[in-house]
């Protein structure tokens, strides 16, 4: 069995929708796929509508998460939740650098901690405070992704915030759709420079809407899920978290480390699979496929069938999806 716990679709920043992704999946033989779109569950009732023979599918989203290094919580939102508040434009509409976010918005530069990505699996949709959650998330990405727009605008790019919409099909906006704006301005050869340092990756980057990791984790779990910390070793997406953290996490209820994945080094991954033995946590692994915007293939990493039957024995949000038996 093959088992690929973490791909994205056109309901965040994949490049395919989630119906003819489940084809994708099955065609690269797979026979498990979860769908973890970022802070969305918006895929789910495509990717199980056009689910072919002999695929499961494993709802669950990535969400976007703070570890603030013990320093302070956050602001707190609407939902109970301690959320990091992306920043709206200002008043007079024009924007400016992540130094001066909205009020109650720490910069990337001056907030102590930094971003994290939490896999949540079968967990339940209709949970009023994980959904609420992430529908906050969701609507921030908006208004982080206009905000962007304004600052490119400013320096002299003719971008518009519909082509940027086009790009995101309908699904959550993220700075791949501004990205691949800039590719089709000519701005950028590609998607990956378009990330680079003067472009999307300091010079026009905004900080987003976050959740506090720990109480993501609790979320997770009251809503019947499985919590895993993404990538967690991926030195090369930038600082990475002490193993110390790591440790306070498995006590408070997080599942595993995803220890398999293509941005860790093979160095990075054995330590996951020694911190992970030595905290009794389970190793997933996974593809984290995006489609056009990364070169990985699906099923580039897998997760062995007892972890997967493991996750499915703890969850009580929502079941696993599946399809008729394989045709011959």
């Amino acid at each position: 069995m093959r088992i690929d716990l973490h791909v994205h679709s056109t309901a965040s920043d994949g490049t395919v929708p989630p119906g003819a992704l489940m084809a994708e999946a099955r065609a690269a033989g797979l026979d498990i796929v979860a769908l973890t779109d970022h802070d969305t569950t918006s895929g789910w009732d495509a990717a199980t509508a056009a689910l072919p023979a002999g695929l499961t599918l494993v709802p669950g989203a990535e969400i976007s998460c703070w570890w603030d290094g013990g320093t302070s919580s956050g602001q707190w939102d609407d939902h109970g939740a301690s959320v990091w508040k992306a920043g709206r434009p200002d008043a007079a509409g024009t924007g400016g650098r992540s130094d001066v976010a909205g009020e109650g918005v720490r910069s990337d530069a001056d907030r102590e901690g930094m971003e994290l990505h939490l896999l949540a699996y079968l967990f339940d949709p209709e949970h009023a405070e994980l959904a609420g959650v992430m529908a906050g998330l969701v609507d921030d990405r908006a208004h982080r992704g206009e905000r962007m727009v304004d600052l490119i605008r400013a320096d002299g790019v003719d971008i518009t915030w519909e082509q940027v919409l086009g790009y995101a099909a309908g699904g959550s906006v993220g700075r791949p759709h501004l990205a691949r704006a800039l590719v089709e301005l000519g701005v950028v050869g590609s998607v990956d420079e378009a990330f680079g340092a003067e472009y999307l990756g300091a010079r026009w980057k905004l900080p987003k809407a976050a959740v506090d990791v720990f109480e993501a984790v609790d979320l997770v779990r009251a809503a019947g899920g499985v919590p895993v910390f993404a990538h967690p070793r991926a030195s090369k997406r930038g600082r990475v978290v002490p193993d110390s953290m790591i440790v306070q996490l498995a006590a408070h209820g997080l599942f595993g480390l995803e220890a398999e994945h293509t941005d860790h080094t093979d160095a990075e991954r054995d330590e996951l699979l020694a911190l992970a033995h030595d905290l009794g946590l389970f190793v997933t692994g996974s593809s984290d496929y995006h489609g056009a915007n990364k070169t990985v293939r699906l099923g580039a990493r897998t997760t062995s069938m007892a972890v997967y039957e493991r996750i499915v024995a703890e969850s009580h949000g929502t079941p696993p999806r599946v399809s008729g038996p394989a045709r011959g």
